[in-house]
C-alpha cells in the first residue's frame, strides 16, 4: 500500500474518454514518470473498473472516486472499501460535488475506511462544510467551490482569501484545494497560502 505524502497533487480522472480503460493506464504512467523526474508527490484517481489495471502497473498512490459505507453481504451494486483495497486502491475521495453524500454517510464511510486502512480525502463545497467534516478526522479535506469546478477560473486566482480562511479555520486536517486549478501558478499560490496540495481534473 502506498502512502499519500504532502504536499500532493491528486488528479481526478473522472469519466473522461481520455482517461478511461487503457488510456487511464497511460495517463497514470505519465504521472508516475513526472513524479520521479521532478521528485513531486502525485496520486491518481481513476474509475473503479480501472483501478486494478492502473494500480498493478504503477507505484504512486491510487484513489477511488467513491465507496459505499457497507461491508461484505447482500449489497448488490455497492462498492465496498475491502474490494477497492484488494484491487490496489490506497484510499478514496468522498463527497465530491459530483457524488455528494449525507453527513452521516460521510461519518460512517470514514469509520469503514479506518477499519480497512484506507486513506480518505473528503471534499467540501465551502469552509463551513469543511469545518464540520474536519470533526470526523479524515486524512485530508479538499475544498472545492462548486461554481468553479470544470471552469476556466481557479480558486487560487478568484478566491485566494478563501484558501487562507480555510487553512486557518479547518483545524487538525490537511487542506487541499481544487476547482478550476489549471497550471503551476495556481498550484504555487495554493501552497503559498497554506494548502497541502491540490485536486485537479484538467
Amino acid at each position: 500500500m502506498n502512502t499519500l505524502t504532502f504536499p500532493i497533487l491528486i488528479t481526478n480522472f473522472k469519466t473522461y474518454e481520455s482517461s478511461t480503460g487503457v488510456k487511464a493506464l497511460e495517463l497514470a504512467k505519465l504521472h508516475e514518470e513526472i513524479a520521479r523526474e521532478y521528485n513531486v508527490n502525485f496520486a491518481v484517481c481513476p474509475q473503479a473498473v480501472d483501478i486494478w489495471m492502473v494500480a498493478s502497473e504503477i507505484e504512486i498512490p491510487v484513489l477511488a472516486h467513491h465507496f459505499d459505507a457497507v461491508t461484505h453481504g447482500q449489497f448488490t451494486g455497492h462498492i465496498i472499501p475491502e474490494a477497492l483495497k484488494l484491487a490496489g486502491a490506497d484510499g478514496s475521495l468522498l463527497n465530491h460535488a459530483e457524488r455528494k453524500i449525507p453527513f452521516p454517510q460521510i461519518a460512517e464511510s470514514i469509520k469503514r475506511a479506518r477499519e480497512v486502512g484506507f486513506f480518505t480525502v473528503v471534499c467540501a463545497g465551502n469552509i463551513e462544510e469543511g469545518m464540520k467534516i474536519a470533526t470526523l478526522k479524515p486524512d485530508a479535506i479538499a475544498l472545492e467551490l462548486p461554481e468553479l469546478i470544470g471552469g476556466d477560473i481557479s480558486i487560487s486566482t478568484s478566491s485566494p482569501d478563501i484558501i487562507k480562511q480555510a487553512v486557518h479555520k479547518i483545524k487538525g486536517v490537511p487542506v487541499l484545494v481544487g476547482a478550476g486549478v489549471k497550471n503551476g501558478n495556481d498550484i504555487r499560490i495554493a501552497l503559498e497560502l497554506g494548502a497541502r496540495g491540490v485536486l485537479v481534473a484538467s
